[in-house]
């Protein structure tokens, strides 16, 4: 957990009285991770946390879960009835009259929009307004330290390094006329990061034909395409070191079963990677100029350029998401489409760029990882420049 005066300084300059956490049956991971929490205890009742701008934290508890927050530093206020509940409500509250709360209006960034709408009346019927803790959550959650900025380039060492074999692997797959489908090659990749102690929440995207225009496309035992001579085949991976507080890494390649590339393939190939470059391009340019660059511009800079290739519509994914302790973490989101992100970009923050053409008979897509140092852009893997001729 970030000390209590660094948070409060935050609070200061962004005009709040305090930064306001709820839970309940842990449904809010922000808050587990921020106040040090790890997701422990029962969580079967409410409780509050309030850090105010100025002064000792307060925190309202549940008779039967006490000690819940017992680890955080401040006034403890308990309830056991819901009368006594909203009785403790204005002391929790005290002289705050705007708090911030995982709370989004309209939902507009859902990823931090976790407490009920019940929860917000509640605290608006103290007079207090609720605003969304978006631009805190950023700072204090989705920011990196020096580790585990180092946990994601050793995931990524990995993770490039099996990508490469997984392609070698299928190639040699089909040389051999073997019977190979996305889902066995699937899983012949979690056995590469079983071995090389990387985890992740979902198994790796492997989509040939039609299935790599579907941009989450999820192979499976039961529905799964065979990898043969002539498919473009696409791999989207993501993966983290097997360790606490480990972050993320994640990429998308394209190889094609053959020796010489389809110029249908090329062509579309040239529009994505044109916009990933000119994206990562337009961040380069702005930061060094001391200029604030927010998640939908990002996002615009690349849909412009696929736009006036005449394929706007298959541009059907946002630009990228941000990258944490999970593979779609909680700082901005490179989005202009899907939601209008207007966060700002902030150092020691990390995301995809990610641009992709979905058609019904194939889509490409290329991801890169861009980390943000001071006023520095930088891709932490290497970038895929044509698709790879896989049997040449």
């Amino acid at each position: 957990m970030p000390p209590i005066e660094t948070i409060q300084k935050e609070l200061r300059s962004a005009g709040l009285d305090g930064w306001l956490f709820y839970d309940f049956r842990h449904r809010d991971p922000i808050a587990s991770r921020v106040l040090g929490l790890n997701g422990t205890g029962m969580g079967s009742r409410r409780w509050f946390y309030l850090i105010p701008s100025r002064g000792t934290p307060r925190k309202l508890v549940h008779r039967i879960e006490a000690g819940m927050l017992d680890s955080l530093p401040g006034r403890k206020l308990v309830y056991g009835s819901l009368d006594e509940l909203n009785k403790h409500l204005p002391h929790l509250i005290g002289r705050a009259r705007k708090v911030a709360m995982q709370y989004s209006p309209r939902n507009a960034i859902p990823y931090v929009s976790l407490v009920d709408a019940g929860t917000v009346e509640m605290i608006r019927a103290q007079g207090c307004a609720v605003v969304s803790s978006a631009d805190l959550v950023q700072r204090f959650e989705a920011c990196w330290s020096a580790e585990q900025f180092q946990s994601h380039l050793e995931a990524g060492k990995v993770i490039d390094r099996v990508v490469q074999e997984a392609f070698a692997h299928a190639a040699a797959q089909v040389r051999a006329k073997a019977n190979l489908v996305e889902y066995e090659l699937q899983q012949w990749i979690l056995e590469k990061f079983r071995a090389n102690s990387i985890i992740t929440d979902e198994p790796p995207i492997v989509a040939v034909g039609p299935h790599s225009g579907d941009p989450h496309y999820e192979p499976s035992a039961a529905k799964s395409a065979p990898i043969r001579e002539g498919d473009l085949l696409l791999l989207d991976v993501w993966g983290k070191l097997a360790r606490p507080g480990s972050v993320y890494y994640d990429i998308t390649w394209v190889g094609y079963l053959g020796a010489t590339i389809p110029g249908k393939y090329e062509r579309i190939f040239k529009h994505v990677r044109e916009a990933r470059d000119r994206a990562i391009a337009f961040i380069r340019q702005e930061l060094p100029k001391g200029r604030a660059v927010k998640g939908w511009q990002v996002d615009r800079v690349a849909r412009e350029v696929i736009s006036e290739a005449g394929y706007g519509k298959y541009f059907v994914h946002r630009t990228g998401h941000s990258i944490g302790q999970e593979v779609h973490g909680n700082g901005a989101n490179m989005d202009s489409l899907e939601t209008h992100d207007s966060r700002t970009i902030l150092p020691r923050t990390c995301f995809s760029i990610e641009p992709g053409i979905y058609l019904k008979e194939f889509g490409i897509r290329s991801e890169v990882n861009v980390y943000i140092e001071g006023r520095e852009a930088r891709v932490t893997g290497p970038m895929q420049t044509g698709i790879l001729p896989l049997l040449s």
